[in-house]
């Protein structure tokens, strides 16, 4: 039997949850922005106290590890490793976009065999972080930066329906316009789906190195000045 603390704090929601031989048995979120920094700390507590309370051993702690916020993804990444070391735990690491494809895959019925899975992740402007996947999440274009033009997945589209979700998907509505693209509203990497991919992780013996570990960026952080600061 395993017990895995889940953290996600790759976008504007933050989230943590508590899983055993991958179902939920505990878990809170915080969807109104990000706050992260402030409230990731007693949300993972009570997570802890939570399981204390039951006398159920962890196993191991499980983090988003991008790609998404810059500095979201460094709060996780910071208090995982935390509880991995104050706890003598082990960590796993679950890339955000595979992540997303959970609640799409269990709550969705009528996706067709041969549908794809297209995560995306604003990243500003028409940009987004996505990739795509069959729906044994085998993935068919790895994890990128892209910047979506009204031919994007033009062949892909020809050949199998995509199902796209997430934030960044919004607005590509207007610019993919396929009969083979669907739409998928209210999707968010949680903690809450992480049970399933942790799980097997956890079975395989697929661990991080804590001291060493880090988020999967994607594009380098660029600190912006203050318009304030370039008048002076």
């Amino acid at each position: 039997m395993s017990c895995i603390l889940h953290i996600d704090t790759s976008t504007d929601a933050c989230s943590v949850a508590v899983s055993q031989d991958g179902a939920n048995i505990f878990h809170e979120e915080q969807l109104e922005g990000p706050q992260h920094a402030q409230v990731i700390g007693g949300m993972v507590e009570e997570a802890l106290s939570f399981t204390d309370n039951h006398a159920i051993p962890f196993d191991a702690v499980a983090v988003s590890s991008g790609p998404g916020s810059y500095t979201g993804l460094r709060i996780g990444a910071s208090i995982a490793k935390g509880v991995c070391y104050g706890r003598n735990l082990r960590l796993i690491s679950i890339p955000t976009l595979e992540l997303m494809c959970v609640p799409v895959l269990l709550g969705r019925e009528e996706l067709p065999e041969d549908a794809l899975l297209c995560p995306m992740i604003d990243a500003r402007r028409m940009e987004v972080y996505t990739a795509l996947y069959t729906r044994a999440l085998k993935p068919i274009m790895e994890t990128t930066a892209m910047i979506i033009e009204p031919d994007e997945f033009a062949e892909e589209l020809e050949r199998h329906p995509i199902y796209f979700f997430g934030n960044g998907s919004d607005k590509c509505r207007d610019t993919i316009t396929h009969p083979n693209a669907h739409f998928v509203s209210g999707i968010q990497p949680l903690a809450k789906w992480m049970g399933p991919l942790a799980e097997k992780k956890h079975v395989r013996g697929e661990f991080e190195d804590v001291a060493y570990f880090e988020p999967f960026y994607l594009k380098e952080f660029v600190a912006k000045k203050s318009k304030d600061l370039l008048r002076l």
